[in-house]
C-alpha cells in the first residue's frame, strides 16, 4: 500500500453545550479531519484531537497542521505498507520529529485505517482487540450548582452510563463528590483535576479517601511523576494519570517509581495506534488498570478509540460516549449509539470510510489542503 494523497479538512462543530474544566469553557470543536487516499483507491480516516488554544497541551490545531503539512507529510511519501508489522515503520519514522504527538498520531491513525480499508480487515482486530462490546461512562464538566449537578448526573445513570467522571478544582471538589457519593452510593464515580492541584495540597485530596472513588485523575502538573508518586503514597484512592502519559517511556517510568495505579490512554494525545498498543502491553505486563479516555472527538475518532478499547488490557469503562454526548449531528452515518443502556458494539468496521457523512463534513468544513505524492 502506497499513500497517493492526504486531504486535511478543517471542520467547526458547535457543542451540543459548553463543557468546562479547570483550563476553561469549550463551545465549539475545532477539528482537523485527515483523509489518506491509497492507489486502489481506498481512504483512510483520522482526526486531530489538538485544541485552539495550548491549555491542555502545548499543541493546537495551528501546530499540528503546520507539523502534519510541514514535516509529516513529506515523511510518507516514502513509504510502502504491506502487512501489519510495516505499519509500526510509520512511528519509527515520524520519531525524527520530537514530540507533536497530536500531529504524528492524527497521521499515523489515518494510516492505519486506511490500512484495514486496503486489507479488508476489521481495525478493532487489526490493532489486537478481542471484545465485541465495551462499557463506557461519562465525564461531568465543572457545574454551576448542586442541584443541577445531581440531576444531569441522574440523568446518565438513567440512561446507563457505568461510571461518572467528574471534573474538579479547588473550592468544587469534596462537597459536589459527596453529594453525588450521597445520591447514588452504588455509581461508579471518579474526579478529574486535570492538575489543578499541587502536593501542599495531599491533605485536601486526602479527604476524598473517605468517598470511595475509583480514582483522582491527573491531579498535579503534566511533567511531574515524581510528586505524583509522592502523593500516591499518602492516599488510598489510586491515582490516573493522563497529561502525564505521552508515550510507553512514560508508563514505565510511572509504573518503577510508583506514580499511579492507573493509566488514562488518549491514541491521539500519545502519538497514535503502535504507541497505544505498546502502552496497552505495558501495562497488562504491570498490573495496571487502563482505560481509554476522550478529547470530545467526532465520530471518526470515537469508532477509533472504540476500536482501541476492544483490546483484552482495557479493564475500565472509557469515556467513548455515543455521538449525542456532544453534537447535534455527527460527520458519521449512522452515528455512535448505545449497543444497550452504558455499553457501545465493536463494529467490524473495514476503516472507518463506510460510516462518512460527506454532506455533514461539507457543512462544517471551513477549509481545505489537499496533498499530493510527488513524483520520486
Amino acid at each position: 500500500m502506497r499513500v497517493m494523497k492526504v486531504i486535511v479538512r478543517r471542520l467547526a462543530m458547535k457543542l451540543r453545550q459548553p463543557f468546562v474544566t479547570s483550563y476553561g469553557v469549550e463551545q465549539e470543536k475545532d477539528v482537523l479531519l485527515l483523509e489518506v487516499q491509497t492507489e486502489t483507491p481506498k481512504s483512510g480516516f483520522a482526526e486531530c484531537v489538538a485544541m485552539p488554544s495550548p491549555y491542555y497541551n502545548e499543541e493546537t490545531t495551528e501546530t499540528a497542521l503546520y507539523i502534519i503539512s510541514k514535516f509529516l507529510i513529506p515523511l510518507i511519501w516514502r513509504m510502502e505498507w504491506q502487512s501489519r508489522e510495516d505499519l509500526w515503520t510509520t512511528r519509527f519514522a515520524f520519531r525524527s520529529v520530537r514530540h507533536h504527538e497530536m500531529a504524528k498520531a492524527a497521521l499515523e491513525m489515518a494510516v492505519w485505517d486506511a490500512f484495514a480499508a486496503e486489507y479488508q480487515q476489521p481495525i478493532s482486530q487489526l490493532l489486537g482487540g478481542v471484545k465485541k462490546e465495551i462499557p463506557v461512562g461519562i465525564s461531568v464538566g465543572i457545574e454551576t450548582s448542586l442541584s443541577h449537578l445531581l440531576k444531569q448526573v441522574g440523568n446518565y445513570v438513567e440512561q446507563g452510563y457505568q461510571r461518572v467522571k467528574l471534573k474538579i478544582q479547588p473550592g468544587w471538589d469534596y462537597v459536589p463528590l459527596q453529594a453525588l457519593r450521597s445520591a447514588f452510593p452504588r455509581l461508579q464515580l471518579l474526579a478529574d483535576a486535570n492538575s489543578a492541584y499541587r502536593l501542599e495540597d495531599a491533605e485536601q485530596l486526602k479527604q476524598l479517601d473517605s468517598l470511595g472513588l475509583v480514582m483522582i485523575e491527573q491531579p498535579l502538573e503534566p511533567d511531574d511523576i515524581l510528586h505524583h508518586a509522592q502523593l500516591q503514597a499518602k492516599l488510598d484512592t489510586p491515582i490516573c494519570l493522563d497529561e502525564s502519559i505521552r508515550s510507553a517511556s512514560d508508563v514505565k517510568k510511572a509504573a518503577e517509581m510508583g506514580a499511579c495505579k492507573v493509566i488514562n490512554l488518549k491514541p491521539g494525545r500519545v502519538g497514535g495506534f503502535a504507541e497505544s498498543i505498546e502502552i496497552h502491553n505495558i501495562c497488562v505486563d504491570n498490573g495496571l488498570e487502563l482505560w481509554c479516555g476522550g478529547m470530545f472527538e467526532t465520530g471518526i475518532g470515537r469508532l477509533h478509540n472504540i476500536a482501541l478499547t476492544s483490546l483484552p488490557g482495557f479493564t475500565l469503562p472509557g469515556d467513548t460516549s455515543p455521538s449525542d454526548r456532544y453534537f447535534e449531528r455527527d460527520i458519521i452515518n449512522p452515528p455512535v449509539v448505545f449497543s444497550r443502556p452504558g455499553f457501545l458494539s465493536v463494529d467490524p468496521l473495514v476503516g472507518v470510510q463506510e460510516r462518512i457523512d460527506w454532506s455533514e463534513i461539507e457543512r462544517s468544513q471551513v477549509s481545505k489542503y489537499v496533498f499530493e505524492r510527488p513524483e520520486i
